[in-house]
């Protein structure tokens, strides 16, 4: 089907305003919000979503939704995967039109707090060369009347030109990621080449000059000095770990993100780090509090190995009802906050937690090991 198959002309007008109010230039994640907005718009359906493809293709790795508000989506919990109807659209990647859900063979049925549907229409939108990128789903009209044969084919239309839209965004998206991770890694090795190789140096003149028989007073003093230096070394080495970690790409989603993150950081520091996921992760979280989400669970893994010379960590991030709790347990040494000095790793975790309506605790856990919990309230 095709726009030439469309015969109203004032249906055609329609889905090419629909498609030329799509903002190319904007951020993937607004970007798949619009698509569905006006893919509502154009069918008149009430409600809406755009169901992003995992990476092997055969699941939902990411459910963009429109005319389901957050206190609703809350309460349905996890997104759907793509089991059912929504699975029929992803094993075969035609359009597919169904009058009455409750009646369809190979349903699943609707979660708890989850609104009724009854007509239904899916599209798969398709990226430039043909591969599939996910799934334009739509769910009852405001009129009552099913899906028609022309509703179909205009959201076929406005999915394959989202697909190029879509493709745009990504490239450029990949385009920009790669200049920041080159110039990420070219700091990286500034730092390591230049400013810890000179601390280094400084570190032995005063260990030196310890040594030549100066006053105890001078000697305490500069011992002291030298503890700074060693500890302002290993938080350069954090840093260096932190903007040489390989930025992640939005495409797979802040699940995805969070994963891999923990796999590369248990692979560089040597820590055994299991995790576990729950809620509304990459519908929720934005990109200025992902950024955040990330830099608090590389910050806490490389305390963890720093101070509390730990083996195991254990990563929980949970997104309920529009607040965020990262939990980060480790079985080494313990916390002991008594006489002990915060350093500038746990005031950072603070102070962006504080920026975002949220706190942060560092505690003992109940047997062995050092508990942190983050948690923030604004996600945008």
């Amino acid at each position: 089907m095709a726009a030439e198959a469309i015969r109203d002309p004032d249906r055609l007008r329609a889905v090419i305003d629909a498609i030329l109010s799509i903002e190319a230039d904007a951020e993937l994640a607004d970007l798949l919000k619009e698509i569905v907005s006006q893919a509502t718009l154009l069918v008149g359906a009430r409600y809406g979503a755009l169901g992003v493809l995992s990476p092997d293709g055969t699941q939902l790795g990411e459910f963009v939704t429109v005319g389901i508000d957050d206190q609703q989506r809350a309460a349905i919990g996890h997104f759907p995967v793509g089991l059912g109807i929504l699975h029929a659209v992803i094993a075969k990647p035609e359009a597919l039109r169904i009058d009455d859900l409750t009646a369809a063979p190979g349903r699943t049925g609707f979660p708890d707090h989850h609104p009724a549907m009854t007509s239904f229409l899916g599209v798969p939108v398709r990226l430039g060369k043909g591969a599939v990128f996910g799934n334009l789903y739509l769910c009852d009209k405001r009129d009552g009347t099913p899906f028609s044969s022309e509703d179909e084919e205009l959201v076929t239309t406005l999915g394959r030109a989202a697909g190029l839209v879509i493709d745009k965004a990504r490239l450029r998206k990949q385009a920009a990621e790669l200049s920041i991770a080159e110039e990420r890694q070219r700091m990286a090795r500034d730092l390591h080449d230049s400013v810890i190789q000179r601390l280094f140096a400084v570190g032995l003149s005063l260990q030196g000059l310890a040594r030549s028989g100066i006053s105890d007073d001078a000697s305490s003093r500069l011992d002291a000095a030298i503890d700074d230096l060693d500890e302002t070394i290993r938080e350069i080495r954090s840093t260096i770990f932190a903007i040489s970690t390989p930025h992640l790409s939005g495409d797979d989603g802040l699940r995805r993100r969070i994963l891999d993150l923990c796999d590369e950081a248990g692979g560089r520091l040597g820590l055994d780090v299991s995790v576990e996921l729950s809620g509304l992760l990459d519908e929720s979280v934005g990109d200025a509090a992902r950024a955040d989400l990330e830099a608090v669970v590389r910050e806490a893994l490389t305390n963890v190995v720093r101070h509390a010379g730990a083996t195991r960590a254990w990563v929980s991030v949970t997104v309920l009802e529009g607040s965020l709790t990262l939990i980060v347990r480790d079985d080494g040494c313990g916390y002991h906050p008594q006489g002990a000095t915060p350093g500038r790793g746990l005031g950072n975790l603070a102070q962006r937690a504080q920026a975002r309506g949220g706190w942060s605790e560092l505690t003992g856990s109940d047997d062995r090991g050092a508990l942190l919990r983050w948690h923030i309230n604004r996600l945008s």
